[in-house]
């Protein structure tokens, strides 16, 4: 029989993709964990998708045990447990080199975004109340129980994403949970945000400035990347709340079409290149993005790449300007720079000459500039200014000729552009 919860919680039935959960190492841990007066489950988002029937990430487990009993067993296992974050009941237990969160059950005391103060306790409906969602607070036994508090189970059946009791409340705790709302609505939602979560959203939207830019940059990045992402980007700017965290008007429909190319494509969804699309149309969109969600500076010099010119790649210019281009740039971020101005075309997704400049990396690899310094030296080049000034007017030369590699050509390139030296 499985064990009844004395908060009586909703639901009670086997889970049936439970082995999905409760298999291999995370077995290991459960078992040392669910016994002698502790219960052990698995929590959030992983349960969540298993019963979506999606892919399961990393499984985290939440215990009635206090932390210093979870080392003392784990240890006395044979696994690693390191406390990266014990002063709120969290460790991380290594098992079979494999990573797990073992989180002790806790009740909020005050809140203060992440520096919340905490009393740990063994009730786990007051553990579920605790957490953002209804969907991210469901749990699964070992032995495959599911178990339903705050009726998330009803919110996954109706792909509904609704807020833990009051809305303003939750949100209160950490504002970021704005920015979650529609990301998690635009991965597992369909139809209209929740209402109550929405108008609880715009109520607090000035928290958004007590954010830190790297939580907003995380956020913002996996949304972008959300099946649903462009109808919950359209929700947040209807609401008034996706400009403030750009910093400038939302690109709504080159977003879209981003998104459709990128398929078409059959391309991995890429959040930069999605970013692009949304919020640069020149450099200086790129540089605000830059300080304004804290981008790495190699997504910052991507941006700045997009930007940089988009409006000239177009399929009439011919295919000679799109190796010159890809010669240029790389293939990423050729492919970043068309895909940006094809997002801007009148030209739909299915377009076939834009599909063939956009797939050019696939068919042409750009070779490497086949004259060195000595070949410039040898005409009387002399070493400093010149000689640079003579290497790129060749190089520009042979890539204006198409990239030529017979030794005649090459050299007549070498001649010309020594005789300008």
């Amino acid at each position: 029989m499985p064990r009844r919860d004395s908060a009586g919680a909703q639901g009670g039935q086997r889970l049936a993709t439970a082995s999905a959960l409760t298999a291999g190492p995370v077995a290991q841990l459960l078992g040392v964990l669910d016994r002698d007066g502790e219960e052990a489950r698995i929590v959030g988002g992983a349960v969540r998708d298993a019963l979506l029937g999606g892919t399961i990430g990393d499984l985290d487990v939440a215990t009635t045990a206090l932390p210093d009993e979870v080392i003392r067993r784990v240890e006395a296992a044979g696994f690693k447990a390191v406390p990266t974050g014990i002063g709120h009941g969290t460790l991380t237990v290594v098992v079979d080199g494999r990573p797990f969160e073992v989180t002790t059950l806790r009740v909020d005391v005050e809140t203060f975004g992440r520096r919340a103060t905490v009393r740990f306790g063994r009730d786990w409906k007051a553990d579920a109340e605790r957490r953002d969602f209804t969907v991210n607070a469901l749990s699964v036994a070992a032995d495959g129980t599911l178990y339903d508090y705050v009726g998330g189970l009803d919110d996954l059946r109706a792909r509904r994403v609704r807020f833990i009791g009051d809305p303003a409340t939750r949100i209160a705790e950490d504002y970021l949970r704005i920015l979650r709302f529609f990301r998690f609505h635009a991965a597992y939602g369909e139809g209209e945000p929740d209402a109550a979560g929405l108008r609880a959203c715009i109520a607090a939207r000035a928290g958004l400035d007590q954010l830190s830019r790297e939580r907003v940059r995380m956020e913002v990045l996996k949304l972008l990347l959300a099946h649903g992402a462009t109808p919950a980007l359209t929700a947040m700017s209807e609401a008034g709340l996706l400009l403030p965290v750009l910093g400038g008007v939302p690109l709504i429909p080159a977003f879209a079409a981003m998104a459709a190319r990128e398929a078409a494509l059959g391309l991995q969804s890429d959040a930069i290149r999605r970013l692009g699309a949304l919020a640069v149309l020149v450099t200086e969109d790129a540089d605000r993005l830059w300080q304004r969600l804290r981008l790495a500076n190699v997504e910052h010099e991507r941006l700045l790449t997009m930007g940089d010119g988009w409006w000239r790649v177009a399929p009439r210019d011919g295919e000679q300007s799109a190796r010159a281009l890809l010669y240029r740039l790389g293939p990423q971020r050729y492919v970043d720079r068309v895909l940006l101005a094809w997002a801007h075309a009148d030209a739909g997704a299915t377009d076939a000459d834009w599909h063939a400049v956009a797939t050019l990396p696939q068919r042409w690899t750009a070779p490497r500039f086949p004259l060195k310094a000595a070949n410039f030296i040898v005409r009387g080049v002399a070493k400093g200014p010149a000689l640079g000034a003579a290497m790129r007017a060749a190089e520009m030369a042979w890539i204006a000729e198409g990239f030529p590699a017979h030794s005649a050509a090459l050299a007549r390139i070498a001649d010309t552009a020594a005789g300008r030296a």
